[in-house]
């Protein structure tokens, strides 16, 4: 008896998610405010890290730069600066634990309170394929990409849930939910920092902190140079093009700021996703050749530029 009463709660439980997610496709929720909370941006000396820094400014809140490098962080703070927001900079290899550590206490002390919203963004990509490509570049994706996620969160989550507050946010890629062929280490590492997300969203659910909110970026190839030569059937590309940076950070924000779980933009890329878990592998290698989508990498592969989210470096 009690289980069909669950399984009753359940399925009514199930269908006003629906019907609700579905209503805020049409009335957007009331977004929450976020002036004056600490944002903490891997990856922030370019790319989309830069434009998050100056969108959370736009919004009030204070931005704490983690890059690799000094120079690009510099610059995203100098544009913060020019819109009179605040920005602190910290050279950091996010790869290493211990420097994660370190800074993440350096700016506890420096700044005298704690982060109250962390976006994992900083990622990279080999550019090579598999069996051609340096051990050393594979390592290096995997542990910028999903390694570090396990560091930053250690380093600041904990704080977080001390004072039922908070917000993580990963920027992860559709990458990460349906895959292509040629840039094995970037889906591996994407489906991996997927996997991480959403089993800490359910841990937090779990727990009951319902003060810490989670979002799930995955978004199509977005036009920083990061995928540069990358290209599927000209006329499907009219459809699916390459994000403009701006829209893409525009979108991920209004996500974060309605606590929305999970956003992929734009969202036509919910179709393969699905098609991914309902048809045979079969059909859905099919629909790849048809789009292109199978040999979409080879020619930014043919390019050998080995690229992140902030600086992009020639081989």
């Amino acid at each position: 008896m009690i289980f069909l009463m669950d399984l009753q709660m359940m399925l009514l439980d199930v269908i006003y998610f629906i019907l609700r997610n579905s209503l805020r496709v049409i009335m957007r929720p009331r977004t929450k405010q976020i002036e004056g909370e600490l944002v903490l941006i891997t990856g922030s000396g370019g790319g989309l890290g830069r434009l998050f820094a100056q969108e959370f400014t736009k919004h009030g809140a204070d931005v704490v730069l983690w890059d690799i490098s000094s120079t690009c962080n510099e610059q995203t703070a100098k544009l913060v600066h020019e819109m009179g927001g605040k920005a602190h900079t910290y050279t950091v290899d996010v790869t290493k634990r211990e420097d994660v550590y370190r800074n993440a206490e350096l700016v506890r002390k420096d700044l005298g309170r704690d982060v109250t919203i962390l976006v994992n963004n900083a990622g990279v990509v080999a550019g090579e394929r598999m069996l051609d490509c340096p051990d050393e570049l594979i390592e290096r994706t995997m542990k910028v990409n999903s390694h570090a996620h396990f560091w930053t969160v250690k380093a600041f989550l904990p704080q977080m849930k001390a004072q039922n507050h908070g917000h993580i946010v990963t920027i992860a890629s559709v990458l990460g939910l349906f895959s292509t062929a040629g840039v094995e280490d970037y889906c591996a590492s994407k489906f991996a920092a997927v996997g991480f997300h959403e089993s800490l969203a359910h841990e937090l659910l779990t727990e009951e902190v319902q003060g810490v909110k989670t979002t799930l970026v995955c978004p199509y190839i977005v036009d920083t140079g990061m995928f540069e030569g990358c290209r599927i059937r000209e006329e499907v590309e009219l459809i699916f093009a390459p994000l403009e940076p701006q829209y893409c950070v525009e979108q991920a924000m209004n996500a974060i700021l309605i606590d929305q779980p999970l956003v992929c933009i734009p969202r036509l890329t919910y179709l393969p996703f699905l098609a991914r878990a309902l048809l045979p592998w079969e059909s859905n290698v099919v629909m790849y050749r048809f789009m292109g989508s199978d040999k979409c990498m080879y020619h930014f592969i043919d390019n050998k530029r080995q690229v992140s989210n902030g600086c992009i470096k020639v081989e």
